[in-house]
């Protein structure tokens, strides 16, 4: 029998103290994930690389391990422990990061982004799961929120150190140095992290008897089960539509933006990264931490809310995209590049938290692996690589830095209309879907 870890969950200390070290496993995340991003100039120059071998690299190779191997991994944490999976994921990706400096050729470093995006395919569901075990409802959007924030933490160590190190010590190094630190945090994760119980939180809220949180702990919904009743929901489709175009925007555009910037400006790498890093990382923390704390409040009104106000963030990064992109200064770029930033972050938290509430608590999991599954497919698999080819298309007419801005530009706006659209529509039926 498992023990009942309830009682440390009792202390809000503890409860934040997993969220933190939660997020900074996700922070991990995103630097692995991100880290080929900043250093694709020094890879393109050194391999003999195109735009759409850097969008393939960075994109689709990644994102199809991970799309397809989160669900399964997801649906395996609910039953052997999300901690150990997360722990054990979180040191597998970690190698294979390092190993990637070891790499001798495109196809080398093919196979060990698989490998990174296979590991990073055990992080984040279980990781959910467990947020929404240890916060209420009402506070789980803004919870989930604080998590997604690893997400640009990521990105600001990804292209803020990763930029620095790469300038002094070359790309391959990089991937050594900021790869092995990983694998010391999968040890504190494995050794600090207590498995919560099931729905400890909805339990904390309505009460409960001890046969019914044994009937929820022993309960095993079948991977078939979960995603039926997900899919049987008509937000959520309307959801994981959304938030894979505007992931599609988001990854297609910010994959390409170091790229860019080193092209159109003849910035040097390192500073690029900490420009980068620090808009990205603090801009996107920001937006994404808002998001869950003012989605969380105006939810009382509605259930709605929690997709339209994404929807009104992404109208209006509409102008800021055309104005920041075709700016021909980078003064000018960073002014409407910042809340482009700030506002593109705002889906993130209050689209996870919806879609907890539309399933069961042994369903969380799988429902994150399932929405992450459309949208990394979708959003990461595609956005690079279609600015990557559009860019190479583009650059006989209009040059190699004009090729990727008009690149950038056309992409992401239509992504963004189309995302907008399905936000709206899911603002009409999340009411009637949400489980009560």
């Amino acid at each position: 029998m498992k023990p009942d870890n309830t009682g440390s969950y009792l202390r809000p200390a503890y409860r934040w103290y997993v969220l933190a070290l939660l997020t900074l496993v996700y922070t991990f995340n995103f630097i692995d994930r991100q880290l080929v991003v900043i250093l694709q100039e020094q890879i393109r120059a050194d391999l003999s690389l195109m735009d759409w071998q850097l969008g393939l690299l960075s994109g689709f190779v990644f994102a199809i391990f991970y799309s397809v191997l989160g669900l399964p991994i997801a649906h395996l944490s609910e039953n052997v422990g999300r901690k150990r999976v997360v722990a054990t994921a979180l040191a597998f990706w970690s190698l294979m990061t390092a190993l990637s400096g070891a790499a001798q050729n495109y196809i080398h470093l093919l196979l060990l982004r698989i490998g990174v995006g296979i590991g990073e395919a055990g992080g984040s569901p279980p990781s959910h799961s467990m947020i929404s075990d240890i916060f209420p409802r009402h506070r789980r959007a803004f919870a989930l929120s604080i998590f997604s924030m690893g997400v640009y933490f990521g990105y600001l160590f990804a292209y803020g150190l990763g930029g620095w190190i790469a300038e002094g010590l070359g790309w391959r190094m990089t991937f050594v140095v900021l790869g092995l630190p990983g694998v010391v945090l999968a040890l504190i994760v494995a050794l600090t992290i207590k498995e919560p119980p099931r729905g400890m939180a909805e339990f904390r809220e309505n009460g409960g008897s001890d046969e019914q949180r044994a009937q929820v702990a022993s309960a095993r919904p079948t991977f078939r089960e979960t995603v039926r009743v997900l899919w049987s929901r008509r937000s959520f489709r309307h959801i994981a539509m959304a938030a894979s175009l505007q992931s599609l925007a988001g990854y297609g555009v910010g994959n390409f933006v170091p790229s860019f910037m080193m092209r159109a400006y003849e910035m040097p790498i390192s500073e690029v990264g900490w420009k980068l890093a620090l808009i990205t990382g603090f801009g996107g923390a920001f937006g994404v931490a808002l998001s869950g704390w003012a989605s969380d409040r105006l939810a009382r009104r509605g259930e709605y809310w929690y997709v339209l106000f994404p929807a009104l963030a992404m109208i209006v990064t509409l102008p800021l995209t055309v104005l920041a992109f075709s700016a021909l200064a980078p003064g000018n770029m960073f002014v409407f590049y910042i809340p482009y930033m700030i506002l593109g972050a705002t889906w993130l938290g209050p689209c996870l938290a919806v879609t907890h509430s539309l399933v069961g608590l042994r369903q969380r999991a799988v429902a994150s692996a399932a929405l992450f599954f459309i949208v990394n497919l979708v959003g990461l698999g595609l956005g690079p690589l279609i600015v990557g080819s559009l860019s190479d298309l583009l650059r006989p007419d209009f040059g190699d830095a004009n090729g990727l801005r008009y690149s950038i530009i056309s992409t992401a706006l239509v992504a963004k209309v189309w995302a907008v659209v399905h936000f709206l529509q899911a603002s009409r039926k999340i009411s009637g879907d949400i489980q009560n």
